[in-house]
């Protein structure tokens, strides 16, 4: 299982877009997306689960902090959570980092204002099918996948956008 890992993550890192790449955005096929259940950054709040959001949008997106473009993402994600919980949007972010210090030295940097999960095993990643960093998806109230992209550019973040309104409506 361990060098199962480590071959996905190799790959993983191959498959890499440029630091301001942005991978491409497909409509999702409508499949349910997979429950899971993390611990969050915050020691407060404990741990998380997806089917906590049924009846709401949710943006899951997987990170790390090597990834040069969630160093533009989470300031976006962050407007986006501010501009649009009212009408039920919640942004997760899944991080896949080993290294508790990694996560919050990208935290102290990159501040979140949304629900920031622990992944260290990459097993919620693996069931996602996450193929680069970052990875993203939108969650319909009834937990389907109906949209993906991967990478992520700001000058491209309006295609998202409006798949985030579109999912809201």
């Amino acid at each position: 299982m361990r060098i199962r890992l480590l071959i996905s993550l190799l790959i993983l890192i191959l498959a890499l877009p440029a630091p301001t790449g942005f991978a491409g955005v497909t409509r999702g096929d409508g499949a349910p997306a997979p429950d899971f259940t993390l611990p969050t950054s915050s020691t407060s709040s404990g741990t998380m689960s997806l089917h906590d959001f049924r009846g709401k949008v949710v943006y899951v997106d997987f990170w790390a902090s090597w990834c040069m473009p969630c160093r533009q993402s989470f300031p976006w994600m962050s407007s986006m959570s501010d501009r649009y919980a009212a009408q039920g949007l919640v942004v997760v972010s899944v991080n896949l980092d080993k290294k508790r210090d990694a996560v919050d030295e990208f935290l102290q940097r990159f501040p979140a204002t949304f629900v920031v999960a622990l992944d260290p095993s990459g097993k919620t990643a693996e069931a996602f099918h996450v193929a680069a960093m970052p990875s993203s998806f939108i969650v319909s109230r009834t937990g389907k996948i109906v949209y993906t992209h991967a990478g992520f550019d700001l000058a491209k973040a309006q295609t998202i956008e409006d798949q985030i309104k579109e999912a809201l409506s």
